[in-house]
């Protein structure tokens, strides 16, 4: 087993990235080491790039590793493990899927079930607490217990297996929380990485009309390839009176059973609790940044006996679902196509600088950028 990794250091500070060669955890016995080979740039990582996704109340964080968006394989195992969470045997080199989190298992919600509401969940720490190899935008990534980690097929690459522990195990959570239903009328709120995963989950466990919002064309027409059954360009439909016109038109003036926000913009949120039917369902999962303040008549929620969830995190069982359905679905629904941009750990700056871009332009495409460390 290699004494050390290389981790990409933000600085808050000064806005920058350092290469720094750190040591391994020591290994304990219920534990596992990671090689990490693929993590993607998630939205909440360009949060914490700009500086405003860290509540102000939070751990200093500077200097920091972060990512969490990732696969790898099997560096090395404690000596207490000897299989993945389902009991398949597992060995150093295995592709593996993982929970990024830890839960306490000795908590009230942990108790029922509700690991990825445990008020007491683990992660990354500071590297003046803990200075060690450690991140997904690092070569390692270590697995403390309680872990759950699941062994990738072959058929999924690295990169496409990177979103399966954030994106894809994320909206499935949401799908289930939701009670997504045969036949329901469903409206996804952007079309990103959470928002194309959104489509193709909704679809595929049946929902009738499936109805994307977004002002890039490029990712509506990823998302019409995903199972989008209507597309509303924000460009043709460009106030929200319209696009609320547009979704009741789609579902015969009724509204829709869900709607799934997946773009992280407060002013969303008010035009979306709009387009619910009376007794429907809005499912938050965007707004992970602290002050995301919208405008909301809440006697609406009444009248129209809105349920409001809001998502973040997920229960373990999540992610061998999640490896299922991407592996089931991959002639289906060309998930795949998100990601179009890899980089090496050391141009991670341009990793960045790219995903922040390709975000904002109108005319760009339908990514999620990659580093392979």
């Amino acid at each position: 087993m290699a004494e050390m990794g290389t981790s990409a250091v933000w600085h808050d500070v000064d806005k920058s990235w350092e290469m720094r060669d750190l040591p391994l955890p020591e290994l304990e016995a219920d534990a596992i080491q990671i090689r990490v080979r693929a993590t993607s740039v998630c939205g909440s990582d360009l949060h914490i790039w700009r500086g405003d996704g860290i509540p102000k109340d939070a751990p200093p964080r500077d200097p920091f590793v972060f990512g969490h968006e990732m696969m790898g394989e099997v560096a090395a195992m404690g000596n207490k493990i000897t299989t993945d969470s389902l009991r398949r045997p597992l060995k150093e080199g295995d592709r593996v899927a993982y929970s990024y989190f830890f839960p306490c298992a000795r908590c009230y919600n942990c108790l029922r079930g509700e690991f990825g509401a445990c008020k007491f969940r683990m992660g990354r720490k500071p590297l003046e607490e803990w200075p060690v190899c450690n991140g997904g935008f690092a070569q390692y990534y270590y697995l403390r217990s309680p872990n759950y980690v699941f062994k990738l097929p072959d058929s999924i690459s690295n990169a496409a297996a990177a979103p399966i522990n954030c994106a894809l195990a994320q909206v499935y959570e949401a799908m289930h929380l939701g009670g997504i239903r045969l036949g329901d009328n469903v409206v996804v709120q952007g079309a990103g990485g959470l928002g194309v995963n959104a489509t193709a989950v909704a679809r595929e466990l049946g929902a009738s009309k499936v109805i994307v919002i977004d002002g890039q064309k490029p990712r509506l027409d990823l998302a019409r390839q995903c199972g989008a059954t209507h597309t509303i360009d924000m460009n043709e439909y460009d106030t929200s009176e319209s696009r609320i016109d547009r979704v009741m038109e789609l579902t015969d003036g009724i509204g829709a059973d869900k709607v799934i926000e997946v773009v992280g913009f407060p002013a969303v949120v008010e035009e979306g609790l709009k387009m619910v039917r009376m007794r429907g369902v809005y499912l938050e999962v965007g707004h992970i940044s602290p002050n995301s303040f919208a405008s909301i008549d809440v006697s609406t929620l009444v009248s129209n006996q809105v349920r409001f969830y809001g998502i973040q995190h997920y229960d373990p069982w999540i992610i061998p679902n999640a490896i299922d359905f991407l592996e089931r679905t991959a002639d289906k629904y060309p998930l795949t196509s998100v990601i179009s941009h890899e980089f090496p750990l050391d141009q991670i700056g341009k990793a960045f600088e790219t995903a922040e871009w390709l975000g904002t332009q109108t005319g760009s495409e339908v990514t999620r950028a990659v580093v392979t460390p």
